[in-house]
């Protein structure tokens, strides 16, 4: 089937759970399970789970990449996995990499606030939404972008934030959410 060879990419916005630790550490969620995104699909809890066996089997590893481009690696994803909520990665950016180090200085100042999934369709049904339901993903990489097509996905709490840079987080992602909304209807 065609569809099973074409490259697809989910975006997930970081948000309030940005984090850079020891100034190349990331975590948080790439995928979220039962979410809407702004492309009409829905991922199915355990859509990655072949993927991530086989990955594993054979030594391999979800790259880590910047806004999708293959020729710019910026990091290692240490942690790929699913649980209860979504997709979740850990990884380091490497600061021995110029783009790393951007990456890393981008998501401190809050001006990258994105992650976004490369994968390819193995089993999708419609929904009676007319929603896609994506039941099982090739998984390839996780990508750190400007532009998240799912802003209910987010990345672990920033180290070192107070109680109040929280709050202004919170509060900038529900105004997010509620403009991408808007944006829709």
């Amino acid at each position: 089937m065609d569809e099973d060879r074409k490259l697809e990419r989910k975006f997930a916005r970081f948000g309030d759970a940005l984090a850079v630790e020891d100034g190349c550490m990331i975590s948080g969620y790439a995928s979220l399970f039962g979410a809407v995104d702004q492309g009409n699909d829905v991922v199915a809890a355990g859509a990655y789970a072949a993927s991530l066996t086989s990955l594993h089997a054979r030594g391999g590893k979800v790259k880590m990449l910047w806004q999708h481009d293959a020729t710019q690696p910026i990091g290692i994803w240490e942690e790929v996995r699913e649980d209860a909520r979504g997709l979740w990665v850990k990884g380091r950016l490497l600061d021995t990499v110029a783009k790393g180090r951007e990456a890393a200085a981008l998501i401190e100042a809050g001006a990258i606030d994105g992650l976004s999934i490369g994968y390819r369709t193995r089993k999708a049904t419609k929904n009676s939404k007319g929603q896609r339901l994506l039941q099982e993903l090739e998984l390839w990489e996780v990508s750190l972008v400007t532009f998240p097509m799912l802003p209910s996905a987010r990345v672990a709490g920033k180290s070192g934030e107070t109680d109040v840079d929280r709050c202004l987080r919170d509060m900038a992602s529900v105004f997010a959410d509620a403009r991408a909304d808007l944006a829709r209807r």
